[in-house]
Formats: C-alpha cells, structure tokens, sequence
C-alpha cells in the first residue's frame, strides 16, 4: 500500500463558463510570460530597450510552437500515422507533444528574423533570454501533469506520481520525470545567471551553457522514461539528441571564447542615446518643478500691498 505519492488531477481541463481552460496550454501560456518578462529585465540591465525582447519573441515564439510540435510529430509519427490513429491529432497540441529541441530550433529562426528586423545581434539577445527559457521550461512542464504523460518507471517512493487507467496507460506509482526536469530547469536557470554575474558571459556564451547544462539532466532523465520511444544503438532517440547538442554547445562556448573574448558593449544601437535623453527630459522637468515651488514659496513670504501699506501707516 503507497502512503505517499503525488496525486495526478483527474482532468486537465477546466471549464471557465463556455470557455475549456486546459492546463497544458495555461502552463505554456505562463512560461512564455515569465521568458518575455525575465529576459526584459536582464535585456534592459545589459543596456537594451523595454519592449524589445517582447518584439522579438513575438517571431520567437510562434516559430518555436510550430517547431515544437513538428519535431515531436516527426519522431512520434506512429502516435499519428499507424493503422488505427487518426492523422489529425497530430494539430491537437493541447494534448500534449513539444519536442524542445524543435521549439529551439525553429524559436532561433523567429529570434533571428526579429533581430534582423531591429538590427540587434540575436546571440545577445538570447544571453538576455537564456534563463527565462529555463525557467519557462520548468512551468511547462507541469502541462505534463495535467495529461498525465511523460512519467518514468515504476516505483514506491514517497514522491511517485499516481497514474490513473487510461489510453496508453496502466494505473500504479511511478517516477514524475516532468518533476525532475521542472526542478532540474530551475537548476539550470539559477547556474546560468551565477555564471553571467561571476564571468561576464557574451556573444552567445550563456544561451550555450544554458543548453549545454539542460542536455545534461534531460539525458538521465530521458532514461528513466517509459513512454513509447525510437531507440539507437540501445538508447532513445533523445539521448542521443542531448548528447549530440551538448557537445556542440560545449564546442561553441570553448570556440566563441578564444575568437570573441568578453561581453557585447553595445546590444541594441541607440538604446543609451535614447536612455540619457530620457534622463535629461526628467531632469529638465524636475528643474522646472523645484523652480516653480521655489517662486511660490518667494511669493508666499514676500508681504503682500496691504501689508506694505500698513506698514507705512504705523510708522
């Protein structure tokens, strides 16, 4: 008898009045918020404009989504096109199904495109963007929950996650891979910003160890997972994919630092010309309230003609 374990909800789904609110979109809906707000924030304090890193995302993310669902619809393709399946839930992305590996790399044509379009160098941008990432991938991935998918092998520890009977799933405790990688995101998020703070990370550096360090969980974590998978050599497709992207991530932080060494000065032209000028109006304004409450106040001391009168009349 399981004493402890985390309870799956019973649906993902929740039914605002007319309108079916399901919890895998409303965790990738607040992941994408948490990127664009967090990588503003660093944006500007690299010395950026607010509102540009919302710009780009606004190619990012469409071309990320699309990129997601087409590399799990790839890989999985039996889950859509066997005998039996029927191809159109390969377009219902609220049940589930986003490769992360296409949702970067499709992400990074959209980021590109906006970049152009502002004239920024996007590995700049993507340092700025990097953890937010991580930490949207962590939210994200309680959308997995919800559908009560991506679960690893059986087990009776406190912290196993309780499947219930469904399509393509036997009820019992298992281990809660989406727990794993949310929490393993986190980690990840929290050691890109150290070591943007510790080593002055640029040109594309930090997004690279952001990946580099991703890949690292997500190949142990692929491996404890029990879901239907295509296997090489012995080991899942995504392994290999985790292995394969980290070594290039590896590659591009060693290679980027001996030819580009050092932080980007400039991120996005005109941003301090248009920051100082901004400073100046404000300035200019506050002289100008301090001028005015000055003059006031040399009026309000100032005696009035009934007081000068009155004085002539008592002297």
């Amino acid at each position: 008898m399981d004493l402890a374990y985390i309870p799956s909800p019973s649906t993902g789904v929740i039914d605002l009045g007319p309108i079916p609110l399901r919890g895998y979109a409303f965790c990738i809906i607040i992941g994408v918020f948490v990127a664009v707000w967090f990588g503003n924030k660093r944006w500007i304090a690299r010395g950026g404009r607010a509102g540009t890193v919302a710009d780009i995302a606004v190619w990012a993310v469409p071309f990320g989504l699309v990129g997601g669902r087409l590399y799990h619809v790839i890989t999985d393709y039996q889950l859509y096109f066997s005998d039996g399946e029927n191809w159109v839930d390969a377009f219902k992305i609220w049940q589930g199904g986003l490769g992360i590996w296409g949702a970067i790399a499709l992400g990074a044509v959209g980021a590109w495109i906006g970049c152009r379009r502002r004239g920024i160098p996007l590995p700049a941008w993507a340092d700025a963007l990097a953890p937010g990432i991580a930490f949207a991938q962590a939210i994200g991935r309680w959308g997995n929950w919800f559908n009560q998918e991506l679960y690893g092998k059986p087990t009776d520890l406190p912290w196993a996650l309780k499947i219930s009977e469904g399509p393509n799933r036997v009820a019992g405790t298992y281990h809660p891979t989406f727990l794993y990688e949310s929490l393993w995101c986190v980690g990840v998020a929290l050691l890109v910003i150290w070591a943007d703070r510790r080593f002055k990370l640029g040109h594309g550096r930090a997004f690279a160890l952001y990946v580099a360090a991703y890949c690292t969980g997500r190949a142990w974590i692929e491996y404890m997972r029990v879901d239907e998978a295509h296997h090489i050599l012995g080991l899942r497709l995504n392994v290999w994919t985790a292995v394969i992207v980290f070594v290039l991530a590896v590659t591009y932080i060693v290679i980027s630092a001996k030819v580009r060494p050092g932080r980007e000065e400039v991120v996005e032209p005109g941003a301090a010309e248009a920051a100082e000028a901004a400073e100046g109006v404000e300035d200019a304004d506050e002289g100008a309230d301090s001028g005015s409450e000055a003059d006031s106040d040399d009026e309000a001391r100032a005696p009035g003609k009934n007081g000068t009168a009155e004085a002539a009349k008592n002297g």
